[in-house]
């Protein structure tokens, strides 16, 4: 029996071409489509587990700069923190450039992420080591840029988890609102104790930057120039972000009521 030949016309058949079609691409052999999904799945899982990394040192940055803020630490004879805080800040600068390897439009990602950047870089780090002279306000300062890296990451894995994109803007306004409260109360009582009589504990640092940030005001006086400073910012942010819950819930109510008449 002639093998040969019979391989030769099953190989010459229309069949034949479209089994070899379906092995070969017009490049080589095609991928198989479980190489593209494995690929993709993978990527997914990697980023959520970036995200939740940079979720829990971020909780953990906060916790300990708030401990230390109400103890009253010496920031810079912190040796443990200071050490953590330097690991944090170089992942943050490496999920950062990882962002910026995997973007599309790698000038936008810069330019609308720069601020990740410019916050990841471990100020107190790099005082420390060259050992510089700077004022006490503003050493205190440069300790809560981790801080607002930290904020900024949870916004960023908060909008990441939530997929409706109303809700998730909603939450990330309330983030923003919390944060910038709770972030300026530090900042403010760190600056303040002990030399503003009226400041006798954190918690009346808390309560004058809410009332700051509602913009209804507080009978605290700050006396330091970070407090002032502070003092300014406070109902600039109040001023932008109240009236967005306004136009959320107007929204919200609207279309619960249209959805309700639709029904009937």
């Amino acid at each position: 029996m002639n093998t040969s030949g019979t391989h030769a016309k099953e190989s010459g058949s229309p069949t034949g071409i479209a089994s070899a079609a379906k092995d070969y691409g017009p490049k080589g052999p095609a991928q198989k489509p479980d190489m593209k999904s494995r690929f993709n799945f993978i990527r997914r899982h990697f980023e959520a587990v970036t995200n939740i990394l940079v979720l829990i040192l971020s909780v953990i940055l906060i916790v300990w700069i708030s401990l230390d803020t109400f103890n009253h630490r010496n920031i810079l004879e912190n040796h443990g923190y200071m050490i953590f805080q330097f690991w944090v800040c170089l992942f943050f600068m490496l999920d950062f450039f990882i962002g910026f390897r995997k973007a599309r439009s790698k000038s936008h990602f810069f330019w609308t992420r720069i601020w990740f950047l410019l916050l990841s870089i471990p100020y107190l780090n790099i005082i420390n080591a060259l050992h510089l002279q700077l004022p006490y306000d503003v050493v205190n300062f440069v300790r809560f840029v981790p801080l607002a890296r930290g904020g900024l990451a949870i916004f960023i894995v908060m909008r990441y988890l939530n997929s409706n994109a109303i809700q998730s803007l909603f939450m990330t306004y309330i983030l923003i609102m919390a944060f910038s409260g709770y972030f300026c109360s530090l900042v403010f009582y760190q600056a303040e104790y002990q030399i503003n009589a009226q400041v006798t504990s954190y918690w009346s640092a808390l309560w004058w930057s809410a009332m700051n940030m509602t913009t209804v005001g507080c009978n605290i006086e700050p006396v330091t120039a970070i407090g002032k400073i502070v003092a300014v910012i406070l109902p600039l942010i109040g001023m932008v972000i109240l009236p967005l819950f306004t136009v959320y819930i107007t929204n919200m109510v609207t279309s619960a009521v249209n959805q309700s008449r639709q029904n009937q």
